[in-house]
């Protein structure tokens, strides 16, 4: 990873937008992939890893904020900036309930903006733990369960598998999560703020 240039995803419907901070973001030494809707983001985000996604809030058809609850459902260790040119309160709330590291108005300030893109980078660098692999809905599922204090034979009935099933998935997640026991499981869960449904 580290020889490799980080990769964002940009999404923003104004072609004008989407080219100017394309070429901020590739001037700062990362590679930037743009896209005009949530909805191919999205496809794309389930194909290829990326390293920070950037969503503008104001979009037809899918608006930012829900760009960003389907975008962590995906992947939820992934760093999200919001940018939007009609901030208020209540939306900048509504952004990092919905899991955005920060949220950014309009006009973008080249400088401020790149700091907070860095930030971002840094503070995703957890996503390196998990192997670059994507927690499976089921897995998410089990992980939750663990964090409510679930004993594997309770997981397996509630789920109505077995007991073995549900410890191979329990191993999936702490390879994925790079943890040894349950304890550091729950902790690293916690950390990257997997315990939201």
């Amino acid at each position: 990873m580290a020889n490799s240039k980080q990769h964002i995803f940009f999404v923003d419907d104004v072609p004008a937008v989407r080219k100017s901070v394309a070429k901020t973001l590739k001037w700062s030494g990362c590679k930037v992939t743009c896209f005009a809707n949530a909805a191919d983001c999205l496809e794309k985000l389930r194909a290829q890893n990326c390293d920070l996604l950037i969503t503008d809030v104001k979009m037809p058809d899918m608006d930012g904020i829900e760009l960003v609850r389907r975008a962590k459902s995906i992947a939820p260790w992934l760093p999200v900036l919001v940018i939007t040119g009609y901030g208020d309160i209540p939306m900048a709330v509504g952004a990092v309930k919905a899991g955005a590291a920060d949220f950014i108005e309009k006009p973008l300030h080249r400088e401020s903006f790149l700091e907070s893109v860095q930030t971002a980078l840094r503070q995703g660098a957890l996503k390196d733990l998990v192997s670059g692999k994507a927690l499976s809905k089921k897995e998410l599922t089990i992980l939750r369960l663990i964090l409510q204090g679930k004993s594997s034979r309770d997981i397996a009935n509630i789920l109505h598998r077995s007991i073995r099933t549900i410890e191979d998935h329990r191993r999936h997640l702490m390879y994925k999560l790079d943890v040894d026991n349950v304890v550091d499981l729950v902790k690293r869960a916690t950390v990257m703020d997997l315990a939201k449904p």
